[in-house]
């Protein structure tokens, strides 16, 4: 969440930045804030009077009672439980302060960095890079969702039948392809000097509002009710969360971890031709890349693993292009975010497959993320990008390398799954 002190001293250009999201009544949002927070303030200066003046008047007793001046120490004890009755309403008017101010800063997104372009929606994104050649398919080439079927590799309708849609079972190479991408994605994410981990896929509520999952994203996860749990959309909450309520040593900086793990999204209100077959699911595997960056390495880290995901892709043979998201398509956490998409050839389109975002100080604000400098406590920078996520980037392959003898694996990918063409 946005730090008080940054609104309190940047007022317009917090309103400035919620405006370029297209953020409702950000003006209003943000007077709310420092009306709270003044009360706030004020009501902490007068309770710490109160309890300074209750603590005077007890050393003042004690004088007066080693004084043997029992009638007077007694006059002024009625002065203390009138200060006692006084605090403990003044501490309840701050915890309910202090309760309101978070609510409300709960509800406020991050302010966009300088170099976001404004927009509304994704056709306001901007295009900042483009890799490869479209390929040229054949007058018989078919989507993927045919593809599957042909090659008895992903199974919808038994998981329709064991679970629901959205839930395929992968079976025989698409199995093993599956595997092969998973493997090769952590072994190249270790190449590049992050540590792996396995973290749990159910999280608690804390963690959901440690990463910003709440409240924006809480209708679209889903949830184990009996526990309090959520089951995880990104393996970003769990890796992040390691964090919380951390201060890190300089010899912990960077924290660079990598993690694979099945994802769960309800994508409550998703339909149309655009999400037909493995282009949008409510489980899918991904892997991903979590740092923890000093405030001043933070988008030099943001460029690192802009170029990891780039040569992710470029080996898996595939063409993609990089958009800078506009303010009106970021999300709710993001200061700056990179989304990559890879063309489809049989859809004639361009599929999502990954984001790379710096939220800056959001989150760990709300996760207490901090290092020691100068004997100070500073918040930290946390970043996170799918590396690579794998429905679409499995649609991709076997649609673009599709020909009359079968589907060809990409070089990158064959050692890993021991075949060279799906036929």
């Amino acid at each position: 969440m946005l730090q008080v002190a940054f609104i309190r001293e940047s007022k317009e250009l917090a309103i400035a930045g919620l405006n370029k999201r297209n953020f409702k009544d950000a003006e209003q949002a943000i007077e709310k804030v420092l009306d709270l927070d003044q009360k706030r303030r004020e009501t902490q200066a007068q309770l710490d009077a109160q309890l300074a003046e209750a603590n005077q008047l007890a050393k003042t007793i004690g004088g007066l009672m080693k004084a043997g001046k029992r009638d007077e120490a007694e006059g002024i004890k009625a002065q203390t439980a009138e200060l006692k009755v006084s605090s403990k309403t003044l501490e309840e008017s701050l915890k309910s302060l202090e309760s309101e101010l978070q609510e409300n800063l709960y509800n406020i997104p991050n302010i966009p960095h300088e170099s976001v372009p404004a927009g509304k929606s994704a056709d306001d994104n901007e295009e900042v890079f483009r890799f490869g050649d479209i390929p040229a398919l054949h007058d018989e080439a078919k989507p993927h969702w045919e593809l599957i079927k042909e090659y008895d590799i992903v199974d919808f309708d038994l998981g329709n039948k064991v679970s629901g849609a959205g839930f395929p079972f992968y079976k025989g190479k698409g199995a093993r392809l599956q595997r092969a991408m998973i493997n090769f994605f952590l072994d190249e994410a270790l190449d590049a000097g992050y540590f792996e981990v396995q973290p749990p896929i159910l999280i608690n509520e804390d963690s959901g509002f440690g990463t910003g999952q709440l409240p924006d994203k809480e209708g679209q996860m889903y949830e184990a009710t009996a526990d309090k749990l959520f089951l995880i959309p990104t393996a970003e909450v769990p890796i992040t969360n390691m964090y919380r309520d951390v201060i890190l040593n300089e010899e912990q900086i960077p924290a660079k971890n990598v993690g694979h793990t099945p994802c769960f999204r309800r994508e409550a209100g998703s339909w149309g031709a655009h999400v037909r077959g493995l282009n949008r699911l409510h489980q899918f595997d991904k892997v991903e890349i979590v740092q923890v960056r000093k405030p001043e390495d933070s988008y030099k880290a943001l460029d690192e693993m802009v170029d990891h995901v780039k040569g992710l892709l470029e080996k898996l043979e595939l063409p993609y292009r990089i958009l800078r998201l506009c303010g009106g398509d970021m999300g709710f956490t993001s200061a700056l975010t990179y989304d990559f998409e890879v063309f489809s050839a049989a859809q004639q389109r361009w599929l999502e497959v990954s984001s790379v975002s710096n939220f800056e100080t959001y989150q760990s604000n709300r996760l207490k993320l901090r290092y020691k400098v100068d004997g100070k406590t500073q918040l930290l920078h946390t970043l996170n990008g799918s590396a690579l996520a794998l429905p679409r980037i499995l649609a991709a392959i076997l649609e673009n390398n599709q020909s009359e003898k079968g589907i060809a694996i990409p070089k990158a990918l064959q050692a890993y799954c021991g075949f060279e063409h799906i036929a």
